[in-house]
């Protein structure tokens, strides 16, 4: 069976510049676009028109940043209107998805979100501080799903090359927020250790799979099956959404990970994901783009992505 698959796409996402040569360049979403186009995937899914009103974005950013980070991301320029405008997109897929417009969504935005936290720093628009992150698009998306609508369970996962500090920070006490992350141990951001596991009611909810330098697609399912499957039978957790923090840069020829995942890998992660929502919330998944830093290699990983969200194998 086929799904509706929604796909969040913006020309302000093109705006934002770190610099010339920096990794987290438009260049990314130009060459998605393209791999979009060239493989037909751009006719099948369902652009999803920015309908959600600004006060409702802003008010779902304070249920996660305080007013002093908030201030230092408005005050950046562009990348502060850019980052805006991700959880914009982000946003307006958790309100399509929930009203049935759409089953699934990948939001193509940019910046990426999964680092960033309320720890005070200074963003000048050129700021590399918290990963390239300004707000956290995934745990935004994750606080207002539950908010505003009858989402009270989410599934959050992360298969970024580099640690979701700024997500795992957000639910750490949380029970009704399940985060699961795979990635390098020993690179930024220096956190994800697998014995933090969450902490008071949230104890058991949050857990961390580091994974070895050079590790493929066997190493990373191996974690999903032996370790993350089993966890979340253990505290008997039933999500009313899947959130993906898809970051991409855990693929093969990457320059700034080190992982070999393919992009029959991502597929395969993938169907995972969709199985565990078609099991419990109706094959709801919201997928949101983190890191991926060899533009060719992230838009061919993309596709493989879509391809599966859209009923493909």
């Amino acid at each position: 069976m086929k799904n509706t698959t929604g796909y969040v796409s913006d020309s302000l996402y093109l705006k934002h510049s770190l610099g010339i040569g920096h990794p987290e360049s438009p260049e990314r979403l130009k060459a998605i676009e393209s791999e979009m186009k060239q493989s037909g995937l751009n006719t099948k899914v369902v652009p999803l028109a920015f309908e959600i009103e600004d006060p409702r974005v802003w008010a779902a950013i304070k249920c996660v940043h305080s007013e002093e980070h908030i201030a230092s991301v408005t005050g950046s320029g562009t990348a502060g209107k850019t980052a805006f405008r991700a959880v914009k997109g982000v946003l307006q897929a958790v309100d399509d998805i929930y009203t049935q417009k759409i089953d699934n969504v990948f939001c193509a935005v940019r910046p990426p979100g999964h680092h960033s936290h309320n720890n005070g720093a200074h963003f000048d628009g050129r700021s590399q501080g918290e990963g390239f992150c300004f707000y956290n698009n995934a745990a935004i998306a994750a606080r207002y799903a539950q908010k505003r609508y009858t989402f009270s369970r989410i599934l959050l996962v992360d298969w970024d090359y580099h640690h979701g500090n700024g997500t795992e920070w957000a639910f750490y006490g949380d029970p009704e927020v399940f985060f699961f992350s795979t990635h390098i141990l020993w690179g930024y951001p220096g956190t994800g250790f697998p014995e933090k596991k969450g902490e008071g009611a949230g104890t058991g909810y949050n857990l961390n799979i580091p994974l070895p330098d050079g590790a493929g697609d066997s190493d990373i399912i191996s974690a999903w099956t032996d370790a993350f499957l089993p966890a979340l039978k253990k505290v008997n957790f039933s999500p009313d959404l899947v959130i993906i923090s898809a970051g991409f840069d855990s693929r093969e020829e990457d320059p700034l990970g080190t992982f070999r995942i393919t992009d029959d890998g991502y597929a395969r992660l993938t169907r995972m994901a969709m199985d565990i929502a078609d099991k419990h919330c109706e094959g709801r998944v919201l997928s949101v783009l983190e890191g991926g830093y060899n533009p060719e290699g992230l838009a061919k990983a993309v596709v493989s992505h879509v391809s599966v969200l859209l009923g493909g194998s």
